[in-house]
């Protein structure tokens, strides 16, 4: 069975845009998609949700989650430097024009590496039940 992806590229672009007027979606917005579709189903490893025959899910509350949280992984990446999910090494600064940015070291004196997953989309899917938050304990 094929991995779903769980938002359209007309989907991300009107989540880009906020509420505001969408434009069009970015380049490369399916292939973005079909990335952060694969790292969301990467954090529903335990996730219990009816689905149909082509495993896409039923509910309509989470198949809203599941786009929002696939549309806040796709911007994460994007705005990591990994669009696509590869984990491609990131540049620990960059200069443009008067304008320079450098990546925080770790200790150590290496490059911090950022997380694969999104916090927005991590929460996304924790507020619709799909993710556990804390580890529950009885005392």
């Amino acid at each position: 069975m094929p991995q779903p992806v769980y938002a359209t590229p007309e989907e991300y672009a009107e989540w880009l845009a906020a509420g505001g007027t969408p434009s069009a979606p970015p380049a490369g917005a399916q292939r973005a998609l079909r990335a952060a579709s694969g790292r969301i189903d990467e954090l529903l490893t335990t996730a219990y949700y009816e689905t149909d025959a082509d495993g896409r899910p039923v509910k309509a509350d989470v198949v809203e989650a599941l786009m929002e949280a696939t549309c806040a992984q796709a911007d994460y990446q994007r705005a990591i430097g990994d669009r696509n999910s590869t984990g491609a090494q990131q540049f620990a600064s960059a200069k443009i024009g008067t304008a320079s940015v450098t990546r925080g070291q770790a200790t150590g004196g290496g490059t911090k590496t950022a997380s694969p997953y999104s916090a927005e989309a991590a929460s996304i899917l924790r507020r619709a039940g799909l993710i556990p938050g804390e580890p529950w304990t009885s005392r």
